[in-house]
């Protein structure tokens, strides 16, 4: 472990060091909170545009939801949701509903406000009517989700998961998982809800850092034992007893591809705004904290995504009254530590270079393969000592698990594609929005007007859904057409034409309409130009002869 800290200790320490005073660019930039930390226009950097609004409650409730919609068996690992304010009435109607349906559903909500972090104005409720409106939620908005009211327990606790996750490249989508996490306890033997321990927060809530102020709470050096643990002391302990610990992981990797997916169509437009195609730009990696709670049947169930995930692996600790000191954390360093070093292991620009120095060389290597068997270990080229630059880490704790995995998931990104379409009219780069000239474009290029949808009836459309989306209160910075009330319309769109199929058949087939009648256009357009190019040649032919 010594030497894995200072692996990631010295690659951390010339990350953060600017060469010649920041005149010239560094290879990797770590940025503290998001992608505009600092203006950069080449390297790598942490964060990704847009990741931060992406993972927030509502925005993340929003983009799981338009999955569940299209897939709602594949995008069950997510619990029923409500946005407030807006979606109040419907929450309590919605509620009366099955309460009548079914009047032995006594169920239990949990409401999470939106840019809440480390259990922060979080709360739980037995009846819709007491979800606290007045004032606060009006101006900052919220989540409320159904709770799971039956999970797993250990040592008849509560527990979540904190996963760590690497999305190392949007496009090609490629994404890792630590082999290990950490489990967060907590501190009150847990009972199903109830309106006298509704409030016991000890009991109901995992966050770290509300559970560490419990007299209860743990410290421990042993990573099998206290308040926080890796998980990987769950599983063993699971797999003791007789569980499919495979399964357990396979569930888990599922979930975060198919979350992942859920959040790619609007990062790419956020991507495309702060770093336009064509132009000089840093490519983007970002680490991101999965909060996972198992259910009692060993399902894993979505609790909210981290876009900074806290990386101490130290706590504080009270020594007399007022009085702390850091204190080294085990547990924290065993996963933690890995997870940066081996992030930086696989970003690492220096790795590319001497696989394309290797690979450069090679030809060279196989042309002078006998005199190479007959030198010795010393005689060999000097590029022959890059392989041993890693000699003594460990094996990745990082497991890539896309594009690994993409056949079995790739038919689930239909939004990815009409995200595509979105950006293709989006006409101004730089920006996060289609305007109506815009979206009437896209309606005329791929033949979506006829005589029973007027282009009347598509302005219709395009006010009435950018209207409600806008009221929404979506980033007002700039007017017109989000990406969710793209979807929407699309979505319309879909429906209208291929009435008798389910909505992902639908989307799909009106997609396959688009990108054929698109590049049909595009063909036409490039043999327009090559005929232009030639007529052009043959003017100046003429010209030349006629001189």
């Amino acid at each position: 472990m010594k030497e894995c800290c200072q692996f990631a200790s010295e690659l951390l320490s010339s990350v953060f060091q600017f060469p010649f005073g920041r005149r010239l660019p560094c290879d990797i930039y770590w940025h503290g909170v998001s992608f505009h930390d600092n203006y950069i226009f080449s390297g790598q950097v942490n964060k990704f545009p847009g990741m931060t609004e992406m993972v927030r409650k509502v925005t993340l409730s929003r983009a799981v939801r338009t999955m569940q919609d299209l897939f709602p068996v594949e995008y069950n690992f997510y619990p029923r949701s409500w946005i407030l304010p807006e979606e109040f009435p419907l929450f309590v109607t919605e509620v009366r509903m099955m309460k009548e349906s079914d009047p032995s559903w006594k169920p239990t909500f949990i409401v999470k406000p939106d840019g809440g972090c480390q259990g922060d104005g979080i709360y739980l409720i037995k009846d819709p009517n007491d979800v606290r409106l007045a004032g606060s939620v009006q101006s900052r908005p919220a989540v409320v989700q159904e709770y799971i009211c039956k999970p797993l327990l250990v040592d008849k606790l509560k527990f979540d998961i904190r996963l760590y996750v690497l999305l190392k490249s949007l496009e090609p989508l490629e994404i890792y998982i630590a082999k290990d996490g950490l489990s967060r306890f907590c501190t009150e033997p847990y009972q199903e809800p109830t309106l006298k321990n509704l409030h016991q927060v000890f009991m109901h809530l995992t966050n770290y850092s509300l559970n560490i102020h419990s007299g209860n709470f743990i410290h421990s050096d042993n990573v099998n034992t206290g308040s926080k643990r890796t998980f990987s002391s769950i599983l063993c302990r699971l797999s003791s007893r007789g569980a499919d610990v495979k399964k357990v992981w396979s569930d888990i990797i599922s979930l975060v591809i198919k979350t992942i997916i859920a959040l790619t169509p609007e990062l790419k437009v956020y991507y495309q705004s702060d770093i336009p195609a064509g132009k000089p730009g840093p490519t983007c990696f970002q680490i991101l904290g999965f909060d996972i709670l198992l259910m009692k049947n060993l399902k894993p169930m979505l609790l909210e995504v981290n876009a900074n995930p806290s990386m101490r692996i130290e706590h504080e600790q009270e020594l007399s009254p007022g009085v702390f000191e850091n204190v080294p954390s085990p547990v924290d360093e065993e996963v933690k530590v890995a997870v940066i070093r081996d992030t930086l292991r696989l970003v690492d620009p220096q790795k590319k270079r001497r696989k394309e120095i290797q690979s450069q060389t090679s030809e060279h290597v196989s042309e002078t393969r006998e005199d190479l068997l007959d030198a010795g270990p010393a005689d060999g080229p000097e590029y022959e000592t890059s392989k041993n630059t890693e000699a003594g880490l460990p094996s990745l704790c990082l497991k890539q698990v896309f594009p690994k995995y993409a056949k079995q998931f790739n038919y689930l990104r239909l939004v990815d594609r009409v995200a595509a379409l979105f950006i293709r009219f989006l006409g101004v780069k730089g920006t996060t929005k289609l305007g109506p000239t815009g979206f009437r474009t896209f309606i005329r290029n791929c033949k979506l007007s006829n005589s029973n949808f007027s282009m009347a009836s598509v302005d219709i459309l395009y006010i009435d859904i950018t209207r409600r989306w806008n009221s929404m209160g979506i980033d007002h910075k700039e007017s017109g057409m989000c990406l969710q009330a793209f979807v929407e319309a699309f979505f319309c769109l879909a429906q209208k034409k291929y009435k008798s199929l389910p909505l992902h058949e639908q989307v799909a087939s009106l997609i396959d309409f688009c990108e054929y009648h698109l590049a049909a256009l595009d063909e036409k357009r490039l043999l327009c130009g090559r005929g232009v190019v030639e007529r052009r040649g043959a003017v100046k032919a003429n010209l030349v002869t006629l001189g």
